[in-house]
């Protein structure tokens, strides 16, 4: 038996999350189907990162175990032959038995991408948040600071969390445009339920103006979920990448 590690992207926008549902389609549902019929083995694969309905990913990682004699690395050439257009593995190989994606030290990233314009771009409709309100990118970059290091972000994720601690750290926290394109591009050690796209929102709001960008100081300070701003919608984020800290 031998543990594989799978670096999965995916367009979210047909599937209800990552994470197998009692109704709906899943990544993680799909991925189990087709590694079950590929391998002849019963897999259950573990994800990283549980993403929710409607995002994306370019990098999340998913292992299993499995007795199969496709090599490790050729994996992911006979999984995208089986596997729908929306979901490609970018890369396989085999880790070390013990090698757990959520119980490893890492650093996760995700963007959240604006559009922000006088009307919408058909070919952006799945993975941009549109708004027409004009947005101070300057304005979003200094309340973005505020959220840097290591704080409480219980005012940033969802009142269902279950998470014993709402203790995290941000590394890395930027607000950058591109022509008509505002790219929210976070580090961290972990995230908690709907953090990104409640700091999404968050600097929305201190975009338009809603917010002063010292206000964040106060919304950490509050540890209240009624302090920060609105939950962005789930097709704007992207999971882009996992830094595993070690040899991994």
């Amino acid at each position: 038996m031998k543990r594989i590690k799978l670096t999965v992207a995916y367009d979210g926008t047909n599937y209800n999350g990552w994470q197998v549902q009692p109704t709906g389609i899943t990544i993680e549902g799909i991925l189990n189907q087709t590694l079950t019929q590929l391998t002849k083995d019963p897999v259950v694969v573990i994800g990283a990162s549980r993403t929710d309905s409607g995002v994306h990913a370019l990098g999340n990682v998913a292992v299993f175990d499995t007795n199969t004699k496709i090599p490790p690395e050729k994996l992911s050439y006979a999984l995208n032959q089986r596997l729908p257009e929306d979901i490609v593995i970018q890369h396989s190989c085999e880790v070390p038995a013990d090698f757990h994606p959520r119980r490893c030290e890492s650093r996760k990233t995700y963007e959240y991408k604006i559009l922000n314009r006088t009307f919408p771009l058909p070919l952006n409709r799945h993975d941009c948040y549109f708004t027409y309100r004009k947005l101070d990118v300057e304005k979003m970059c200094r309340a973005a600071r505020y959220l840097i290091g290591e704080h409480d972000f219980k005012s940033f994720c969802s009142v269902h969390t279950q998470a014993e601690s709402t203790v995290r750290t941000i590394y890395n926290l930027t607000v950058q445009k591109e022509q008509d394109l505002i790219t929210i591009r976070v580090t961290g050690s972990g995230f908690l339920y709907n953090m990104v796209r409640i700091i999404a929102g968050t600097l929305l709001q201190a975009g338009t103006g809603e917010r002063r960008p010292e206000q964040l100081q106060d919304i950490l300070n509050a540890r209240d979920r009624a302090a920060a701003g609105p939950t962005a919608p789930a097709h704007g984020l992207t999971m882009i990448g996992i830094n595993f800290l070690g040899n991994i």
